[in-house]
C-alpha cells in the first residue's frame, strides 16, 4: 500500500499497524542540519528549524465526507497583534456556529475520539521527528541539548491578501486551501478569564501540584558576525538590577503541528523543540553580554519591563533587539508540566510591543518514552493519547475567546 501522509489520511480509514523505528529509519539516514526560517525577518524575531521540520496544519471535526460542515466558515476576527498593526487588516479565523440550544458546542460524527484521530494524526511526524533529535543528540560538536513536547492552546489565523475573496472562499472552503495558505501564524493570546478559569477551577480537579512562581525577562541579542543567529539571555531581578543566570540559542523546532478544532473554541499547535544552552562563549563574549544585561533598566511602565539608555543598547558584537517580562504559574503531576503566564514584550526593531496571557504544556512523559534507547511505539501512541485527552478535556474550551 502507498503511503499517505498524516494530514492526507481520512478519518474513516481503518486502523493500521503502528508504525514503528526500524520502518522509519530510512528517513534518518541524512545529516541534520539547522537552517534559519524563512520568515519575513523585517517584521518577525528568526525561529530556527531543523532542516527537516516537519510543519502540518489539519482539522478535527469535519463531517463525514471529510469536508467543513455548514456550520464552520472562516471569519474576519479583530485582535490586537502585532502582525495586524502591520499588515493592517483583521486576520481569518475558522468560526463554528455548531452549538445545541443551551450554547454547549456539538460533537462530531468521527468514529473516533477526537483524541484518538489527534494522536494518530501526529503519532509518526513525532517520531520521525524525534529520531532526528536523537540524531544531533550524538553529535559531540554541540553544546547542551534539552528536546521538550510542548502543546500551546489558542487560535490559528489567517493572513489576507489583496488576492483573498472572501466571499468566494466561504463558497467554497476545503482543507486543500487552507492547508497552502500562506501566513498562518498562531496566537496564543488568551483572555484574562480564561487563566482563570484554568487556575480556579481546572488545577484544583486534575491532580497536579503547585511547582513555582516564576518572573524572568527574556533579553534577545542579535549576534553581528551571526546574521542567522539569536542570544536569548534569561534573567532575574534582584534589587531592582537584572541577574543573568542562563544563556540559550533560540530553540530550535523539529516539529509543528496546528490542529484546527472546529467543535471547540480553541486550537492546539504541538511543537517538538530542542533548546541549546550555551556554555562555551569566551570571556570577552560573556562581558559582553553582561554588559548589556547590567546597563538595563526595570520600568513598569514600557512596554517589555526594560529599558536602556540610548548608547547602551549594544556591547561589543551584540545588540538587544526583544525583550520579555514573563510571569509565570507552574503546575505539574508525573506526566506533564504547564503554566499560565503573562508576557509582556518589545521589539526595538518594529518599536512595537504587546502583552498578552498564556497557557502551555509540557509533555513529559512522552518525551521519556521517545529518549528509551528501545523505542516502544505503542507505549508512546497510549501516553500521548492520554495527554491529547487531558488537554482536550480540561484545556480547549473558551466562552469568551473571540469576543
Amino acid at each position: 500500500m502507498a503511503y499517505i501522509p498524516p494530514h492526507k489520511r481520512n478519518s474513516n480509514e481503518a486502523e493500521r499497524p503502528l508504525p514503528t523505528p526500524d520502518k522509519l529509519a530510512p528517513l534518518f539516514k541524512r545529516n541534520v542540519n539547522v537552517r534559519s526560517s524563512k520568515s519575513n525577518d523585517k517584521y518577525t524575531s528568526k525561529i530556527f528549524y531543523a532542516d527537516r521540520a516537519i510543519s502540518r496544519w489539519w482539522v478535527v471535526g469535519l463531517n463525514d465526507d471529510n469536508q467543513f460542515p455548514p456550520s464552520v466558515n472562516l471569519e474576519p476576527i479583530s485582535l490586537e497583534t502585532i502582525e495586524q498593526r502591520i499588515i493592517g487588516e483583521s486576520p481569518l479565523a475558522l468560526i463554528g456556529s455548531g452549538l445545541d440550544n443551551e450554547g454547549n458546542a456539538v460533537e462530531g460524527t468521527s468514529p473516533k475520539s477526537p483524541w484518538v484521530y489527534m494522536t494518530e494524526n501526529v503519532l509518526e511526524d513525532l517520531l520521525a521527528s524525534f529520531e532526528n533529535v536523537r540524531m544531533e543528540m550524538k553529535s559531540p560538536t554541540l553544546e547542551y541539548l534539552k528536546p521538550t513536547l510542548v502543546a500551546r492552546v489558542g487560535k490559528v489565523l489567517f493572513h489576507r491578501t489583496p488576492s483573498v475573496n472572501l466571499e468566494s472562499l466561504k463558497e467554497n472552503l476545503t482543507t486543500e486551501k487552507l492547508k497552502n495558505w500562506k501566513g498562518r501564524p498562531f496566537y496564543t493570546n488568551v483572555p484574562v478569564s480564561y487563566t482563570e478559569k484554568i487556575v480556579n477551577e481546572v488545577v484544583p480537579n486534575i491532580g497536579v501540584t503547585f511547582e513555582s512562581e516564576k518572573d524572568i525577562y527574556q533579553v534577545q541579542l542579535a549576534d553581528s558576525t551571526k546574521p542567522d543567529s539569536t542570544i536569548t539571555c534569561i534573567c532575574s531581578v534582584k534589587d531592582g538590577k537584572l541577574q543573568l543566570y542562563k544563556v540559550e540559542l533560540n530553540q530550535v523546532r523539529h516539529m509543528v503541528v496546528d490542529i484546527s478544532i472546529l467543535n471547540k473554541n480553541m486550537d492546539l499547535r504541538l511543537m517538538l523543540n530542542m533548546k541549546r544552552v550555551l556554555t562555551s562563549q569566551t570571556d570577552e563574549e560573556m562581558q559582553s553580554l553582561r554588559d548589556l544585561v547590567d546597563a538595563a533598566i526595570t520600568d513598569p511602565d514600557v512596554k517589555g519591563g526594560l529599558r536602556w539608555p540610548p548608547e547602551k543598547t549594544s556591547s561589543g558584537k551584540y545588540n538587544v533587539v526583544r525583550v520579555c517580562h514573563l510571569r509565570a504559574k507552574v503546575y505539574k503531576n508525573q506526566a506533564l508540566r504547564f503554566k499560565v503566564r503573562h508576557a509582556d514584550r518589545f521589539d526595538f526593531r518594529t518599536s512595537s510591543g504587546e502583552a498578552s496571557w498564556e497557557t502551555s504544556l509540557r509533555l513529559k512523559k512522552v518525551v521519556s518514552k521517545l529518549k528509551e534507547e528501545m523505542v516502544d511505539v505503542s507505549s508512546v501512541s497510549e501516553v500521548l493519547e492520554e495527554n491529547m485527552k487531558f488537554i482536550w478535556d480540561n484545556f480547549l474550551s473558551c466562552e469568551s475567546f473571540l469576543t
